[in-house]
């Protein structure tokens, strides 16, 4: 007996196959929004990844055109309305003839006592905690900036916020 030609073999496997998928669809169907629903979802979220890395891409390429504000321009709190003057040398204070002074007074000095975790504290935390300091907690941790990690900003921060309490 001769073979039937391959496009009448293959039209018979696809009606078979569309009766068998006929039989299974009223199970399916019950699961069928949830499924739709399901895999939209998953194309959204996989989307938004993408558009993200993209967008992360974006900011590193372009990080080199425009480096980034530690803190706005445009951001005023009442701590920086007070004119005081700029933080003073962070060096202040130290034996200019030793080298090594500065590193052993970093390691032996505590964190200080007022916010045992000042130093992991980032500018707007420090900043949410200072109106419940007092003028000597400040000078406390001033004094304990300066000899540290010197950043000018929390310097700065604290000279404003000492100056404004002597002037109230």
């Amino acid at each position: 007996m001769k073979p039937l030609p391959l496009t009448v073999r293959l039209a018979a496997g696809l009606a078979v196959t569309a009766v068998e998928q006929a039989r299974k669809l009223p199970g399916q169907l019950a699961g069928l929004p949830v499924t739709v629903v399901s895999e939209a979802l998953q194309l959204s979220m996989r989307l938004q990844q993408r558009v993200t890395e993209l967008a992360i891409k974006g900011d590193d390429a372009l990080s080199v055109l425009r480096p980034v504000e530690q803190e706005p321009e445009w951001a005023t709190f009442d701590e920086d309305e007070g004119g005081a003057a700029p933080a003073a040398d962070a060096g202040a204070g130290l034996d200019a003839d030793d080298p090594w002074s500065a590193e052993e007074q970093a390691l032996a000095a505590e964190p200080p006592a007022v916010l045992p975790n000042y130093d992991e504290l980032s500018l707007a935390q420090l900043r949410a905690r200072l109106r419940t300091l007092s003028a000597e907690d400040l000078e406390e941790l001033l004094a304990h900036e300066r000899t540290h990690a010197a950043r000018p900003e929390f310097t700065g921060m604290l000279t404003r916020r000492i100056a404004n309490l002597e002037n109230q």
